[in-house]
């Protein structure tokens, strides 16, 4: 490792820290001058559907494409003296893979990751690109593919960084692009996020509702494993769910615990979404805003213009969490 790779290695906690506002400053600090901060951009089309005036936020602006880079970066920052010596091992739908990768190399850390049969070759390839090692998984879903990832990591002795259920990772990926939106749009009190895993939406939903009077989280899932709704109504995390046919492969899977303690008190609507409606978000953006995005990040405007957003008296921001998608999903969306 070079001195310019130590200097981003930061000093580890004895234990790793706990989600909070203190963490997400922290988060905020270290990533400043190492990844973009990502435009809003006002919508007439979701404003008129709406009714009320409505931005994005376009993370499909970002680094590698997607808000990944925020949380990845900032845990690998953190890593353990072990870590440092032999690497991490991960399960990614993609985007945290491919932002595991990117800051893993800027690190000087080694990273092997797992990812479903289905993997988006964009994704795929851009991992490859920023030299990490790739094992596809024999199954099509995340979490089994996350349980080939867990037994690596037991067997190597090399540590496990997930995706979502992280503190630092809900800090960087959630909490940093919360603090963003609320000093660019501070009259904004709806907030229109994508769930998975629950990494973003946690980190996103601690952040305001401390920061912001009235503030409303309203996290879309899609139709095939509605987690973090199971969650809601059964009282307790739904971890594990059976893997199902979607496009929108990035919030495909169960919830964390950890993200789920933090949503469960802060989530206020859990609209679903379905594969139809999320080709249709895709084109509708192209349309209306000329900009390509991946079918999950078109969960969010799916739920929008599909009329599964519950009346809004404030004005609200919708998450554009990507854009890493391959030129065969394109094709099959524009049917073409």
């Amino acid at each position: 490792m070079c001195p310019a790779d130590r200097r981003l290695l930061r000093r580890v906690p004895s234990a790793m820290p706990q989600l909070s506002l203190d963490l997400i400053n922290e988060a905020r600090e270290f990533l400043r001058p190492r990844i973009r901060r990502t435009p809003v951009e006002a919508s007439p089309g979701l404003s008129a559907k709406l009714g009320v005036p409505t931005w994005l936020k376009l993370e499909s602006l970002q680094i590698t494409g997607s808000f990944k880079i925020r949380g990845a970066f900032f845990r690998l920052s953190m890593a353990t003296e072990a870590e440092r010596r032999g690497g991490i091992v991960t399960c990614s739908a993609g985007n945290h893979g491919k932002a595991i990768a990117y800051a893993a190399r800027e690190l000087g850390l080694r990273a092997t990751i797992f990812v479903p049969k289905g993997v988006d070759q964009a994704k795929y390839r851009g991992m490859i690109s920023f030299g990490a090692d790739v094992i596809v998984s024999p199954f099509p879903g995340y979490d089994e593919t996350e349980e080939l990832a867990l037994e690596d990591s037991r067997k190597n002795g090399r540590a496990f960084v997930s995706a979502f259920d992280d503190a630092a990772v809900m800090a960087g990926n959630g909490g940093t692009l919360a603090a963003e939106i609320v000093d660019d749009l501070p009259d904004v009190q709806n907030f229109i996020v994508p769930v998975g895993g629950g990494g973003l939406s946690a980190g996103l939903a601690l952040y305001v509702k401390e920061k912001v009077s009235g503030a409303r989280v309203i996290g879309c899932q899609h139709e095939v494993t509605p987690a973090l709704r199971l969650s809601l109504e059964r009282g307790s995390a739904v971890t594990r769910m059976p893997s199902g046919e979607t496009l929108a492969a990035g919030i495909e899977g169960g919830i964390g615990t950890q993200t789920f303690e933090v949503l469960r008190t802060r989530v206020d609507d859990t609209p679903i979404v379905n594969d139809p409606e999320i080709c249709d978000a895709v084109r509708w953006m192209i349309e209306e805003h000329q900009y390509l995005i991946e079918p999950t990040a078109a969960a969010t405007l799916a739920a929008c213009l599909a009329g599964r957003i519950a009346p809004l008296n404030a004005p609200a921001v919708v998450i554009i969490s990507g854009r890493n998608v391959s030129s065969s999903t394109v094709r099959k969306i524009l049917c073409i």
